[in-house]
């Protein structure tokens, strides 16, 4: 069994299999973001999703403990690596690490150093050089077209894995401020949809620095 995000302790969803729950609630929140993408595609997040339930696999290990590099220490590996295999790799674990944080702790980000903005711009583009750089290996070339995809439509992405991780529900001030500034800073489709569920309507153009 899994429980759903947002739903109450005493009430448990009996899925055949994790994967398979990702799947499904993948697929539930492209169709209801009107997000279109290869099944490829679809596939790849799915398995992030599965790879990262187990907290090894989302941080890093070194001297025996968990952890997790930031961003710009991944871009630092990427661009220092010695072989392209290792450069490609480091970009892609850009791109996933970037993916999942943004989608599924992105209320976290408000309290951060860095906001969603700052991780889609980073995790689009380690997808879309990872993609230009495909023909250089076979592996690459076979996942050219997924990487392309991610990079180019990170940001909805990010939409459709807050949905799978936020169930549908009434909002308080505090969650519509945040769906505010969401909207502002990254133009989310997701975020307007939802305030127009709240009876606002955001005037101020997304992607407009907030004032202070």
């Amino acid at each position: 069994m899994t429980r759903m995000s947002g739903q109450p302790d005493n009430e448990l969803v009996q899925v055949a299999s994790l994967r398979e729950f990702f799947r499904e609630s993948v697929t539930a929140a492209m169709d209801s973001n009107n997000l279109s993408v290869e099944g490829e595609t679809s596939h790849y997040v799915v398995n992030l999703l599965t790879l990262f339930a187990r907290a090894e696999a989302f941080h890093d290990l070194a001297d025996d403990t968990l952890g997790r590099k930031s961003l710009a220490l991944m871009l630092s590996d990427a661009l220092e690596a010695p072989t392209v295999p290792e450069r490609q790799f480091a970009l892609q674990r850009m791109g996933d690490i970037s993916l999942f944080i943004a989608g599924f702790f992105a209320d976290d980000l408000q309290r951060s150093v860095v906001d969603i903005d700052y991780y889609i711009s980073m995790g689009g583009g380690a997808y879309s050089s990872l993609s230009m750089q495909s023909n250089k290996t076979i592996r690459g070339r076979t996942f050219a077209s997924v990487f392309a995809e991610l990079g180019e439509k990170f940001h909805r992405f990010v939409d459709v894995l807050n949905d799978v991780r936020n169930q549908a529900g009434s909002a308080s001030d505090k969650d519509v401020l945040r769906l505010y500034e969401v909207w502002v800073k990254t133009g989310s489709e997701r975020a307007a949809r939802l305030l127009r569920r709240q009876g606002i309507h955001p005037l101020v153009k997304p992607g407009a620095n907030l004032a202070h």
